[in-house]
């Protein structure tokens, strides 16, 4: 459980990302950011790294949290993925800045705990995604003719391009909106 404070530094941190890169996340700027000093930062996390750890620990948990909700629901796989990219698209459409974290790949790429927290939280996403499409597959609802593997990572690229173009287009556009008729179009290709 993280407290009030240390929500409010993950605030502020996604975003200075989002507004200047990863150049703008300094513990200078995170402070001034919220008004404390440099050593009250401290007082919270350890470092940037533990910060962006943090953050990551609280994405996982949400994409999790998405799946195990969406999961429970009834409906065949393909209704259930539809209901898992709205729901992906309505925290992004809430949180703008956040998409600037979770697809900036240079935030973690230097950072060995960084890598290994990126990495749960795609084998997550991939994980529960398997198992979705192989219950749609064996519903036949899916096509059985490309591997559920190809399936997911077409997805999961697909989502994450399609929010980098909301991004890159200053979240210009209805990303809820315009995301429910992507994904109806993405499941019309996989659709049996």
């Amino acid at each position: 459980m993280i407290t009030d404070r240390q929500q409010e530094i993950i605030e502020a941190s996604v975003a200075l990302i989002n507004e200047g890169g990863i150049q703008a996340l300094t513990i200078k700027n995170i402070a001034g950011r919220i008004g404390v000093s440099e050593p009250a930062i401290y007082r919270h996390f350890k470092s940037k790294s533990d910060i962006l750890a943090t953050l990551l620990d609280l994405l996982k948990k949400n994409s999790k949290k998405i799946y195990d909700n969406r999961l429970e629901e009834d409906g065949s796989a393909l209704e259930k993925l539809s209901r898992i990219f709205r729901s992906h698209f309505m925290t992004f459409a809430k949180m703008p800045s956040l998409s600037s974290v979770v697809f900036s790949e240079e935030l973690f790429r230097n950072d060995q705990l960084l890598t290994v927290k990126v990495s749960e939280v795609i084998e997550l996403n991939n994980k529960i995604l398997c198992a979705l499409i192989k219950e749609g597959q064996q519903q036949g609802h899916i096509r059985d003719d490309i591997d559920h593997q190809h399936i997911v990572i077409m997805l999961m690229g697909s989502l994450r391009l399609f929010v980098k173009k909301w991004q890159f287009a200053e979240f210009g556009f209805d990303l809820e909106k315009e995301g429910l008729l992507f994904a109806e179009s993405v499941i019309k290709l996989i659709s049996k």
